[in-house]
């Protein structure tokens, strides 16, 4: 970028997550602190294709911090993954006078924002996805709300559960990635967890773990399934099949990306949105800013997709002590 920032665009694109509009604020505000207009593009990369803006205001993005979903909505868009409608999107741009994208969203939006980039637009991107799944980042917003959402509905199951003693199975969100079960299993003292990265043994993952929990005296047991680990209902048929309990499925679904923000996630989306305007104001494009332990940083965003993130090893040790005796 070699002329100074004057106008800056933000957009949210993928799934939603709790804490997009609390970066979407920290981009306005950052940028009115700077100086520098901004431009609120909604549906994603389908609105930056059709010009579907608004301009933004310190007016605009007042009382959204604490609110769920995305205030600029958000939309997939088949036409912006062929070259023709990365040109419109390019075209857009120019015609609108940005000097640069932040495109708050997950792998998906990350790969769009470096496509843009090579279109010559100057793109950041800041994570925002309940999987945690970004590699090159230790946190992605949405992934604590989630994951609270997540816990309560699970210890509301287990006070009905365990007055018919009765076998629990729930599933969450996780089509590539266990994060999100895993950490949720901790902290709901599951019998058992699935993941897509652990490839499943049901007697020893599923039936043996809950034949122990039972010779130790429990009557309910929890099971927390990733929906990429496998079918909720076929794991619960099988349950009844192998050890004669009657289990109780229950798919949360898209409960987990609703809800007020919670106060990890406003702080770590501020931080991130306003990094997103720091990095354009530096004159750098194709980022993705980052939180690595404990501080924000910016890393081409090809590098960081091609990382490869596994589970928090610690909190797999854990959940097997915690679930092997």
């Amino acid at each position: 970028m070699n002329h100074p920032v004057k106008r800056i665009g933000v957009l949210t694109s993928g799934g939603d997550a709790p804490g997009m509009n609390a970066a979407i604020r920290a981009v306005v505000r950052g940028c009115l602190y700077r100086g520098i207009e901004c431009v609120g593009i909604r549906r994603g990369y389908n609105g930056l294709i059709n010009g579907d803006i608004l301009r933004m205001d310190a007016g605009t993005v007042t009382h959204i911090i604490n609110r769920g979903g995305t205030i600029l909505y958000t939309a997939r868009s088949d036409e912006f993954r062929t070259p023709e409608g990365q040109q419109r999107a390019a075209a857009t741009c120019k015609l609108l006078g940005l000097d640069g994208i932040v495109a708050i969203g997950g792998d998906g939006t990350f790969r769009g924002a470096e496509a843009l980039a090579k279109t010559g637009v100057s793109v950041v991107g800041v994570p925002a996805t309940i999987d945690n799944d970004i590699v090159c980042t230790d946190y992605t917003i949405g992934f604590d709300t989630a994951s609270n959402t997540a816990v309560d509905a699970i210890d509301r199951l287990r006070d009905t559960m365990q007055s018919h003693e009765r076998c629990s199975v729930v599933e969450v969100m996780g089509r590539n990635a266990g994060h999100l079960a895993l950490y949720v299993g901790l902290a709901v003292g599951a019998t058992a967890v699935l993941m897509p990265e652990m490839p499943m043994d049901f007697d020893r993952d599923v039936v043996e773990k809950i034949r122990r929990a039972r010779l130790a005296g429990k009557t309910h047991f929890m099971i927390v399934v990733a929906e990429g680990a496998g079918s909720a209902m076929e794991i619960g048929d099988k349950i009844h099949q192998e050890l004669g309990l009657d289990p109780r499925v229950t798919i949360l679904g898209h409960i987990q990306r609703g809800g007020t923000p919670t106060a990890r996630d406003r702080v770590m989306a501020t931080r991130m949105g306003y990094t997103a305007v720091e990095v354009l104001l530096a004159g750098k494009t194709n980022r993705v800013v980052c939180s690595q332990h404990g501080s924000m940083v910016d890393v081409d965003i090809e590098e960081g997709l091609s990382m490869k993130k596994g589970l928090n090893q610690e909190q797999c040790d854990a959940l097997e002590a915690m679930t092997g005796l």
